[in-house]
C-alpha cells in the first residue's frame, strides 16, 4: 500500500474517530459502570457480545471456558471459583474471503479488581466520572479504557467504509487479574492469528518483557483460648509474622540475585505482595488460625513450578526457626496465578508496525517498557507462537483509589490503533472488493 493511499484513508478514519468521540466516552463510562468483579463479569459481557454483533456487525462468539479441558494446558491457572455463566466472548470480523493481509486479535480483559474501600474514592468507582481531561472509575484504566480505543478504532475504519484485507478478531476475555484462563480459553478455542495486541495501560509504552507470577496461600495453626489463658495459648496472628518476615526476607533475597537481563535498570523488579490476612473473630479470644495470601513475581525464562517449590522450601526453613511453627508447619498452597514471565524480541514486525503508528499519530518515537506484572501476552508468545505486546493508554491509580485514566491519551490511542490495523490487516481495494 503506497503512503499516499494509506495517508488519504488514515485521514477518513481519523476523521471518523472525532466524530464518535462523544460516543466512545459514553461506551467507556457505560462499561466502567458494571461491577465486572470476579464472578460478576457476564451482564458486562452480554452487554459487549450484543455491542460487537447489533453495532460493529462482528460475527459472534460467547462462549464459557471449558475447565476441564484447559486443566490440561501447562499455562493453565488452577481457580477456585465456578465458571458456569461467565463467557468469554469473541467477534470476528472476515470482510469476505482472506486476502493478502496478516490477521489480527484485539484482545482486552473486562474484569477489574475490587473498588473498596469506596468511602474512601473521591468519585463513584462505577460511573465513570469526568472531571477535566481525566475519567475516574474502577478499571476504568486498567483496562476498560484499552476495550474503548480498539473498540472505537474498529468502528472508526467501519464507518469509514474501510474494508481490510485480513481477519480482525476482537475479544473480551475474564480472569486476566487472577488465571489468564480466559485468554487460555479463547486460543484453545483456535482464536489464533498472526499477532495480538492489548491495550494494557502503559503510559502508551509497548511492552518489551514482563514478569511471571504465582499466588500462594499459607495458613498458620495456632492454640485458641479466651484471653484471660492468653499465656497458655498459641496466637496464630503472632505466629503468622513469622511468615510474613519469610516472605519480606524472600523477597529481598531474589532481589539481591543477578537480574534477568531486562529488567538490570530496574531497582526492585519482582515483588512479594501481601495482599490479604484474615485471623480471629473476637477481641477477647486468641485466633486459632491465620491465613495470609501473596503474590510473588519472578523473572522470565523460570518455571512457575520452580518457584513454587523455591517459596514453599523458604518458608518451611524459616518456620523451622520458631519452636512452635517447627513443630505446626504451616500450611502452603498454590492456586490462581501459574504466569510464566515473557520477554520479547523488539525487532519484528509487530514492534516495527506499531512504532509507524505511535510515531505517524503522535510525533514522537515509541518508548520500551519492562513491566513488573504479569499481561495476558505470555500465552500468545509462549504457547501459541503468535508475536503479542501490549500498548495502552496514560492513567493512574491503577488498582488503587481514585483509578483514572487521561482522556487525551485514550483518544491518541484509538488513533494508533486504527493506524495499525490499517498497516496490519491491509486494505481491500474496489477491484478486490468486487471480485470477493
Amino acid at each position: 500500500m503506497k503512503n499516499t493511499v494509506h495517508e488519504s484513508l488514515q485521514a477518513a478514519v481519523s476523521k471518523q474517530i472525532d466524530l464518535l468521540w462523544e460516543d466512545e466516552l459514553a461506551f467507556l463510562k457505560k462499561i466502567t459502570s458494571y461491577r465486572s468483579t470476579l464472578g460478576n463479569e457476564a451482564a458486562l459481557q452480554n452487554f459487549m457480545a450484543d455491542y460487537f454483533q447489533r453495532v460493529l456487525g462482528l460475527e459472534v462468539d460467547s462462549f464459557v471456558p471449558d475447565i476441564k479441558s484447559l486443566s490440561k494446558h501447562q499455562a493453565f491457572s488452577v481457580p477456585e471459583w465456578p465458571y458456569d455463566g461467565r463467557p468469554v466472548v469473541v467477534g470476528t470480523a472476515l470482510n469476505g474471503k482472506v486476502g493478502n493481509g496478516k490477521s489480527l486479535i484485539l484482545q482486552g480483559h473486562i474484569d477489574v479488581v475490587s473498588a473498596e474501600p469506596v468511602a474512601s474514592w473521591d468519585y463513584p468507582p462505577f460511573e465513570g466520572t469526568i472531571e477535566g481531561n481525566r475519567m475516574y472509575g474502577r478499571g476504568v484504566q486498567d483496562m476498560k479504557s484499552g476495550v474503548a480505543a480498539f473498540v472505537f478504532a474498529y468502528r472508526a475504519i467501519m464507518e469509514a467504509g474501510i474494508e481490510l484485507d485480513a481477519p480482525l478478531t476482537l475479544q473480551s476475555v475474564i480472569e486476566e487479574e487472577c488465571t489468564g484462563n480466559g485468554a487460555l480459553a479463547a486460543l484453545e478455542k483456535g482464536y489464533t492469528a498472526d499477532a495480538a495486541l492489548i491495550p494494557e495501560p502503559f503510559g502508551q509504552k509497548v511492552v518489551k518483557a514482563q514478569v511471571g507470577v504465582i499466588w500462594t496461600r499459607i495458613t498458620v495453626k495456632g492454640v485458641g483460648a479466651h484471653t484471660e489463658r492468653a499465656h497458655q495459648s498459641v496466637n496464630a496472628i503472632e505466629k503468622s509474622m513469622v511468615i510474613l518476615n519469610a516472605l519480606k526476607s524472600y523477597q529481598s533475597h531474589v532481589n539481591s540475585q543477578p537480574k534477568h537481563d531486562d529488567f538490570k535498570g530496574h531497582p526492585h523488579p519482582l515483588n512479594v505482595n501481601i495482599g490479604k490476612i484474615h485471623s480471629g473473630d473476637w477481641p477477647s479470644s486468641v485466633p486459632s488460625e491465620c491465613v495470609m495470601e501473596a503474590r510473588v513475581g519472578f523473572y522470565p525464562g523460570q518455571d512457575p513450578q520452580d518457584i513454587k517449590d523455591q517459596v514453599k522450601a523458604w518458608l518451611l526453613e524459616k518456620a523451622c526457626e520458631d519452636d512452635w511453627l517447627k513443630e505446626h508447619p504451616p500450611e502452603i498452597l498454590f492456586y490462581g496465578f501459574h504466569a510464566e514471565g515473557v520477554a520479547l524480541d523488539d525487532t519484528t514486525s509487530l514492534f516495527h508496525e506499531l512504532e509507524k503508528s505511535h510515531e505517524a499519530v503522535s510525533g514522537k518515537p515509541l518508548e520500551r517498557t519492562e513491566i513488573t506484572c504479569t499481561t495476558d501476552i505470555r500465552h500468545y508468545n509462549l504457547h501459541y507462537g503468535i508475536p503479542a505486546t501490549c500498548y495502552g493508554p496514560v492513567g493512574g491509580n491503577m488498582h488503587g483509589i481514585n483509578e483514572w485514566v487521561d482522556l487525551d491519551s485514550l483518544k491518541e490511542v484509538t488513533a494508533v490503533y486504527a493506524d495499525f490495523i490499517l498497516r496490519w490487516c491491509g486494505i481491500r481495494t474496489g477491484d478486490e472488493r468486487g471480485h470477493s
